[in-house]
């Protein structure tokens, strides 16, 4: 039996995680799964034939830390899924101004490098909102996440500055529809769509994470969600595992909010066949070319 790590942190107890629904499937596949925490340096990875990052929800808070283990991953005998290259494509928001020069929508964005606090109060009327949403471009969790009225940001300006003098940081214009609708994520395991959900935050809430009291329901998507989420997958530099792509409807049709490819949650929890269609696709070998999506495909 071929033995696969699920790239984790050292204790999950303050989140919510599905990936141990992945143990049966993947087994009946040939490959036995367990978790490790990634900061865990005691580890051979070598004994490893895959290690998938699944639940490193605490990477943001040294990525540099993050991105050496996973090179020291890549560099062993075992295949890292996503693979490095997309990890470190990904591991910015900023990959989202790729996805806007080819054409994907996403919600309008400013970009800053030090976050300069005057330059705040004209996108409420360049946005013509009343509300922006601040968080920097290294994030989870919704992690030192703003969302601010003038008045809010005038009464926040001094810890704004502080938190983000030297963290490049992204403002957007607040979507109220997440409240009142919900962000749309789908999910694909190789190149097959497998589920969706709509998430929406708990009331006086706009975090839509159930770590934050946000809800799930599994719905159909609409054709469009589909065409634009393939566009998306279409851009990444390399073919992944899993992605998860998240959207909010404007009104215009829909605004990519994140393409997710290094930790998301899959929530097979919402879709019945969700983990046995991921260990099919990942023993099957999704890979087509990189060292970390060359997988053993004997196991069919």
């Amino acid at each position: 039996m071929k033995r696969c790590a699920f790239l984790s942190m050292a204790s999950l107890e303050k989140f919510v995680c599905y990936d141990a629904l992945l143990h049966a499937p993947l087994k009946r596949y040939g490959w036995h799964a367990e978790t490790v925490d990634w900061r865990d340096n005691s580890i051979d990875w070598n004994q490893f034939d895959a290690v998938i990052i699944r639940s490193c929800w605490d990477y943001q808070n040294n990525p540099a830390q993050f991105l050496a283990v996973l090179a020291t991953i890549e560099n062993s005998r075992a295949n890292l899924a996503n693979s490095l290259e997309v990890v470190r494509w990904n591991l910015s928001k900023i990959y989202l101004r790729d996805l806007e020069a080819k054409g994907i929508p996403i919600v309008p964005t400013e970009w800053f490098h030090g976050l300069d606090v005057a330059a705040l109060p004209p996108l409420f009327t360049h946005w013509q909102t009343p509300e922006i949403i601040i968080k920097p471009v290294i994030s989870a969790c919704a992690d030192d996440t703003f969302r601010l009225t003038p008045t809010a940001l005038t009464q926040q300006a001094k810890t704004l500055a502080t938190l983000f003098q030297e963290r490049d940081c992204m403002v957007q214009p607040f979507i109220p529809v997440i409240v009142t609708e919900g962000e749309y994520s789908l999910f694909f395991f190789g190149d097959e769509y497998s589920h969706t959900i709509l998430k929406t935050p708990k009331s006086g809430d706009f975090r839509v994470q159930e770590e934050h009291g946000g809800q799930l329901q599994s719905v159909e998507p609409e054709a469009i969600l589909l065409e634009l989420s393939r566009a998306a997958l279409a851009a990444i530099p390399e073919p992944t595992l899993y992605a998860r792509v998240d959207w909010v409807r404007t009104d215009n049709g829909f605004a990519l909010m994140e393409l997710e490819l290094i930790e998301p949650s899959l929530y097979f929890n919402m879709d019945a066949a969700s983990a046995e269609r991921f260990a099919r696709v990942f023993a099957a070998g999704y890979f087509r070319g990189s060292k970390a999506l060359r997988c053993v495909s004997a196991h069919t």
